[in-house]
């Protein structure tokens, strides 16, 4: 796809002609039945759109009893949102009547711009081109359309089979065949829609600005995007880090394999596979992300009709002993944790459940429980404190009627302040009961398996709502020190920093190397080891060896400059044995710093989210343990502490049986000083602090190990959409 264009952005207002037409015209509208121009006509007649529609045809007197019209000129009414699907060479000529008609919005559902090869895309640049100077608005190319539930609107300007029910669910698809599988689901499943937009290839309006747009309308509470792409990935996390914090925001991100990693010569760069950036990206910006669009939905069916988790404690009631243990195990294995109900609780749920009744959580009230036992149960489970969450699991017995239950678990969820979930397994009554449920604003599922997982991304979105906002606090830093360092080494194409200049560049951002010195003989090595009092580490230096230690280019306890002269010496010749001996510059005697818990930070490109860092468990191992956290640069205070408690070692870094740990606060420091140097010297393109030891003496840490590639900044990118 070519570049977009730099032309200014519209403002988040002008999307009314598109999401709230008052007019809509079909360019394209056919009068044979089956195709994409007599659907769209079609659809926008059934659902009942709110104003007049006008098919365009070149010859066609009436389509669905509409008169026709042979071009958008020719229309004496006022037009705000044209849908134009017309052969490709077309469209511009449609893009110019448009213009004419000063139509405020198009959606084009026409295929072939820029997803199939640089003729295409030259033909969408210029449609944004003419689009963007007349200030019109432009869903697609490539897209299935756009449809709103809304009263006075009823728009279904898609060629999709399903209208869906009104609801409170914004979404926003770039695929259009996912789209038309969302549309079916939310019917399917019963969940309603406020507004559905298919984005498609994006060449104007983009899930930001829909996000944008949702964020001030209060018919859309739960905001659903499936995306392949990111066109302005900033952006975004500037919109949803805003906007998450009032309405949840869920996305299925397809594009999950790993690529470009084996292009990069730092562990940092290594370890970032073609998701870390996307994680990043959702974490920092307090998106909840799921697997499937199955997810998705069971995700928002909570979230648009339940308050939102204060916890993981899950409390689970059920009348048959089987599905309550395949919720725990559910439940367990999505970090959610089965509440240990109290005194008071056991108290009130012996007072009427039979001696049978497991009354431990899940609550097992046996099969021939009555639905009275469910609103009584739910009741006394949801007063009890320890409790955050419950899911109601019913099996259908002959002698309970499961919409009985429904309406024992609406009875006992009406003006909770906590999530309740009913999961009704088997057909016996369960469809009618399902509606019930449903209608009453009580999700409900057919399975003990999706309640768990929809209430783990619930109690997600939970905390990353409550989380502070965080700040980029004030540090003393030298960028000016840091640019002069790294001048006279810049090139077009990446170079590795010598290390008196990586020594430079980390002073001039507070963090502490040990004392060093370059060797380039045997004989200097061993005049640098005697101005070190204790033992030294000799590491070899070279531009073109990425890791020392796979070559034997380190060797530590050295004591002393006979000892000093033979690591030298050592360290050539393995290299020499290797055919590298080429590849050594010299050697760096380094003062030791004594053996801890080693950690790692680091900064790596990604080339559509730009510089991502890294924090983790370090040491030559950290590409086989891959524990690492990622986000994106610049972080905030609470991003770095963030990213070191989802670090699976944590409990290492915390002195695990006594041994020493790490200073959490003191790693979180290194991460904000690399994060600000990589935001005030986007030259630098790797950077490698492994390992980070504590600081003899302490307080704070020390980077044992430090590398900084650098090259020539390439020009800022221009803004997308």
């Amino acid at each position: 796809m070519s570049p977009p264009l730099a032309t200014p952005l519209p403002t988040r207002r002008s999307l009314d002609a598109l999401l709230r037409p008052r007019s809509v015209a079909v360019v394209g509208a056919s009068t044979r039945a089956g195709t994409i121009g007599a659907e769209i006509v079609r659809n926008l007649v059934e659902a009942g759109f709110g104003g007049p529609v006008y098919p365009i045809h070149p010859t066609a007197r009436s389509i669905h009893s509409l008169r026709c019209w042979p071009r958008l000129v020719d229309v004496p009414d006022t037009i705000d949102l044209a849908v134009v699907s017309v052969p490709r060479d077309g469209v511009l000529a449609v893009v110019d009547d448009a213009i004419a008609k000063k139509v405020g919005a198009l959606v084009v559902v026409t295929a072939g711009f820029a997803e199939t090869g640089a003729a295409g895309a030259a033909l969408q640049d210029e449609l944004v081109r003419r689009t963007r100077k007349a200030g019109i608005r432009v869903v697609g190319p490539n897209c299935l359309g756009v449809l709103s539930t809304e009263p006075g609107v009823r728009l279904n300007a898609t060629f999709a089979p399903t209208f869906p029910p009104r609801g409170p669910i914004a979404c926003s698809s770039q695929s259009g065949a996912v789209g038309v599988a969302v549309l079916d689901h939310a019917r399917a499943v019963g969940l309603g829609i406020h507004q559905f937009v298919s984005v498609g290839n994006k060449a104007d309006v983009s899930g930001n600005d829909l996000l944008e747009q949702w964020e001030h309308d209060p018919d859309a509470r739960v905001l659903l995007l499936y995306l392949e792409s990111f066109g302005n990935p900033r952006r975004f996390a500037a919109i949803a880090r805003r906007v998450s914090r009032d309405k949840p925001i869920v996305v299925v991100k397809s594009g999950r394999t790993p690529a470009g990693a084996s292009a990069a010569s730092s562990h940092t760069g290594n370890l970032a596979g073609a998701d870390a950036a996307v994680e990043a990206l959702l974490t920092q910006a307090g998106v909840v992300r799921t697997t499937t669009i199955e997810e998705m939905f069971a995700t928002a069916a909570l979230l648009a009709t339940q308050p939102v988790p204060r916890g993981n404690r899950v409390a689970i009631v059920t009348n048959a002993g089987g599905p309550g243990i395949m919720a725990t195990d559910a439940c367990a294995g999505r970090g959610l944790v089965l509440a240990r109900l109290s005194p008071d609780t056991d108290a009130a749920l012996r007072a009427f459940l039979p001696p049978e009744a497991s009354l431990r959580n899940p609550v097992d009230m046996i099969a021939s429980a009555p639905a009275p036992s469910y609103e009584r149960a739910l009741a006394a489970v949801l007063a009890d404190p320890g409790v955050d969450a419950v899911i109601a699991v019913f099996v259908p017995p002959v002698v309970t009627a499961a919409r009985d239950v429904a309406k024992a678990v609406v009875a006992a969820s009406r003006g909770a302040d906590k999530p309740v979930l009913a999961c009704l397994m088997g057909a016996f009554g369960v469809a009618e009961a399902s509606a019930l449920l449903r209608a009453q604003g009580v999700p409900v599922y057919s399975f003990p398996e999706a309640p768990a997982v929809a209430l783990a991304h619930a109690v997600r979105y939970g905390v990353l709502r409550a989380r502070p906002t965080g700040a980029e606090p004030a540090l003393a830093v030298d960028p000016q020190r840091a640019r002069v360092a790294i001048g006279r080494h810049l090139a077009a194409e990446p170079t590795w920093l010598p290390p008196d200049a990586v020594a430079e560049v980390l002073g001039a951002y507070g963090v502490r190397v040990p004392r060093a010195t370059l060797a380039h003989s045997a004989d200097e090595a061993a005049e640098a080891a005697s101005k070190i009092a204790g033992p030294c580490a000799v590491k070899l230096v070279s531009a073109s060896i990425a890791h020392k230690s796979d070559v034997g280019g380190v060797v530590l306890d050295v004591r002393g400059p006979d000892a000093a002269r033979a690591a030298f010496a050592a360290i050539a010749a393995r290299l020499e044995a290797r055919g590298l001996a080429a590849a050594m510059d010299g050697v760096l005697v380094q003062e030791q710093v004594a053996a801890g818990v080693e950690t790692i930070v680091g900064v790596t490109e990604d080339p559509t989210f730009g510089p991502l860092i890294a924090v983790g468990l370090g040491g030559v191992a950290v590409e086989v343990w891959r524990d690492v956290s990622f986000r994106l640069v610049p972080v905030r205070d609470v991003d770095a502490s963030e990213m070191i408690g989802e670090l699976r070692g944590a409990p290492l870094l915390d002195g695990l049986r006594g041994a020493p740990g790490v200073d959490r606060a003191a790693l979180a420091d290194v991460i904000l000083r690399i994060s600000r140097l990589r935001a005030d010297v986007p030259e630098i393109v790797e950077l490698d602090l492994n390992p980070l030891l504590p600081a003899p003496g302490g307080p704070g840490l020390i980077a044992v190990d430090a590398r900084i590639c650098v090259r020539v900044a390439p020009p800022a990118d221009r803004v997308t959409r």
